[in-house]
């Protein structure tokens, strides 16, 4: 186990380079902090191209984990308060970060069910949004995610923490709105879209064969593309003064309606 004491460290540097996108995908590789997150991406498979760890001061790593990753004979860098100051990009104390590769998926490599449930997402606007989606998504057994919007940053480090490593379990694939309804439409996946001006209520519909839940940015919506070719437009009643929810509400709403469905016909 290597120690770095020094943020001016070559190798602190270029973990610094990371933090944006240009840099990850320049490297392929995104940063994971946490314990519950790395052991999310190694779970996954990935290759782990290092392990920063800090048991200084108020950081912690727990012993456990650093057993698992000496196990794994992982390239492990021990690291000063002041090193790792530099390297967490959150408010944690665990004193974990890796680095890993990004995924490569692409919807030709998607593993699908028979009936399976995939969220496609237009437009998302925060890493946070993101990141609780995929974690809801993880959750309910969703198989997959589309994220439609070129300009998404998919790995953004953020997005890996609010999911809490959930985007290594959940298949996740950047996308065009093209691609994916192709895609959909070639498999017999059904796409029901959340418009706020549709006229039947999401739970109105049979949503337990194969199907996707598409939902727009908070502040636009879905565009005219989805809203022409999506096979259903549904609606998520609104009772009070607000016309919308959060859109990781709305995907967390719908999905697990999709659930509820497909128990109920198992009964």
């Amino acid at each position: 186990m290597e120690r770095i004491t020094s943020p001016q460290n070559s190798g602190v540097k270029r973990i610094a380079r990371l933090r944006v996108k240009k840099g990850r995908d320049a490297k392929g590789l995104t940063i994971v902090e946490g314990v519950r997150e790395t052991r999310q991406a190694i779970a996954a498979g990935l290759r782990v191209a290092g392990v920063y760890i800090c048991r200084d001061g108020v950081y912690h790593c727990p012993e456990d984990l650093l057993q698992e990753l000496e196990a794994k004979r992982l390239k492990i860098f021990d690291c000063s308060c002041a090193v790792y100051d530099k390297l967490s990009y959150g408010d944690r104390k665990e004193g974990v970060l890796a680095l890993v590769d990004q995924p490569e998926l692409t919807l030709e490599k998607l593993k699908l069910s028979e009936a399976p449930i995939i969220v496609v997402m237009e437009s998302v606007e925060k890493p946070g949004n993101l990141g609780a989606i995929l974690r809801t998504a993880d959750g309910a057994g969703v198989e997959a995610v589309l994220v439609c919007d070129e300009r998404t940053d998919v790995y953004n480090p953020n997005v890996v923490r609010a999911s809490l490593g959930a985007i290594f379990a959940v298949q996740t694939i950047s996308c065009t709105n093209r691609e994916a309804m192709e895609f959909l439409k070639a498999r017999g996946i059904k796409t029901f879209a959340a418009v706020v001006q549709a006229t039947e209520d999401y739970f109105q519909k049979d949503m337990s064969g194969p199907i996707a839940i598409v939902l727009g940015s908070e502040q636009d919506g879905l565009s005219e593309f989805w809203r022409r070719s999506a096979d259903e437009k549904v609606r998520i009643p609104m009772l009070g003064k607000v016309d919308s929810l959060n859109v990781s509400v709305s995907a967390a709403v719908m999905i697990y309606e999709a659930v509820r469905q497909r128990r109920g016909k198992a009964a």
